[in-house]
């Protein structure tokens, strides 16, 4: 398998684009499954979870076009099978997402249980028990959630958590359900937003997303229609902190301020200088060690758990002590064990982690154990002395577009090992 081999880059410097989310682009299509038009997406990124996405659609006989780079039409009226396999499902949980819409399109659904990272529990009980609250009958057998019903009916659903992909789900149901439905401790992630908006240009019929409490009146049909995805909020954070942690001075383009409030808070707090503007973002880190910051992941607008591992990685080289508390999923330290090889100097109580920083870093092979795990040992290894090779590097190409090629526009000394080139 690929690998990453990273050397210590000083500064960085320049200009790059953000791509399309990830999270808001899986969601999204998914929803074509709810109309017999095209539904055109640009702005789409070109990740392993989205090839992952389209195959399954494919499978399920959906006709699925690239008229042009980051932009694809799907056309679900050819539909000939509402079932999602294994072989497909257990590489990715967001394939949980074509539930809903098969079940309030086609009446029913055989969807595998899902897979995915293994950074914690994260059941899909919600997203069943808010389905049949809409009337549907499930069954859980041979690994398949096996979903039917003649036509969803509105109601009001209150999430004992928030989910947001449970909240994608059912808000995707709930658009052709009969009568109205209510979604209580709905997700406010912009990812949810982004769905809402792409959703009633299909002509849902759709209030509050974005709020904890969202407003659904369900509709005969829907339509085609053409959407483009946010950017990624998550990979702009990352960016963000590779500036940072090499005490460089970077500009993302293409980008959204407002979607990473949270990460520009704690990059000042760092002692970063942030400039933004309508679709860019500025960060200077005037060649200074950054300051240690204390933080928290919470559900949106909270500091966002996809960040919280790039910045244990910078707070292992900055100046103090910090703690991170994880709250959102309960196994998500791992990467943690990887920084240690590097010199760092970390803790690990329950659901914080007490970081010292140290000056400097020492590289050395590490793995990667998740997606966003694996954006902290890249950006460790941008700034520790000598070279990180980054084995199982499957994990970034996720989420992350040709991150290698990005940050190597920014002066980063990193370059990728194929398989054939590692003899592995």
């Amino acid at each position: 398998m690929d690998k990453l081999l990273i050397a210590a880059s000083g500064p960085l410097a320049g200009e790059v684009a953000a791509s399309g989310a990830k999270n808001a682009a899986l969601p999204i299509l998914c929803a074509a499954l709810l109309i017999d038009q095209p539904l055109h997406i640009t702005n789409l990124p070109d990740l392993w979870d989205i090839g992952t996405t389209r195959k399954l659609l494919s499978q399920m006989g959906v006709a699925v076009s690239q008229p042009a780079v980051n932009e694809v039409v799907i056309d679900a009226k050819s539909i000939t099978t509402c079932v999602a396999p294994y072989e497909l499902v257990k590489t990715m949980r967001a394939s949980i997402l074509v539930l809903g819409p098969l079940l309030a399109k086609r009446g029913e659904a055989q969807v595998s249980l899902p897979g995915g990272c293994a950074i914690g529990a994260r059941p899909v009980d919600l997203h069943l028990l808010g389905l049949e609250a809409m009337g549907a009958e499930i069954k859980l057998e041979g690994g398949f959630i096996h979903a039917t019903a003649s036509r969803l009916k509105g109601t009001r659903i209150m999430f004992d958590t928030v989910t947001v992909t449970g909240t994608e789900n059912l808000l995707m149901a709930a658009v052709l359900a009969d009568g109205e439905s209510v979604l209580e401790n709905a997700a406010r992630e912009p990812e949810v937003v982004d769905l809402a908006r792409c959703l009633i240009a299909m002509g849902a019929k759709i209030e509050g997303a974005g709020s904890s409490t969202i407003h659904v009146q369900g509709v005969a049909e829907l339509h085609g229609a053409t959407h483009r995805v946010i950017p990624d909020r998550i990979e702009t954070g990352t960016f963000l902190v590779a500036a940072a942690i090499t005490r460089g001075r970077v500009r993302i383009t293409r980008t959204d301020p407002n979607l990473v409030d949270a990460v520009l808070v704690k990059l000042q707090q760092a002692g970063a200088k942030v400039a933004t503007g309508v679709d860019w973002i500025d960060i200077d880190c005037r060649g200074r060690r950054p300051d240690a910051v204390n933080l928290h992941t919470m559900p949106h607008p909270g500091f966002p758990t996809d960040m919280q591992a790039q910045f244990m990685a910078l707070n292992s080289f900055a100046d103090g002590v910090s703690t991170i508390r994880e709250t959102i999923f309960e196994n998500r330290f791992m990467h943690a064990q990887e920084l240690l090889r590097l010199g760092a100097e970390i803790r690990i109580e329950g659901n914080t982690a007490i970081i010292t920083g140290r000056e400097s870093l020492t590289g050395a092979p590490v793995m990667a154990t998740d997606l966003r795990a694996s954006a902290a040992l890249v950006l460790a290894g941008l700034a520790a002395e000598g070279e990180t090779l980054v084995d199982r590097v499957y994990h970034i190409d996720r989420g992350y577009e040709r991150i290698e090629q990005k940050l190597g526009q920014l002066g980063a000394k990193i370059r990728r090992i194929t398989k054939q080139e590692s003899g592995a």
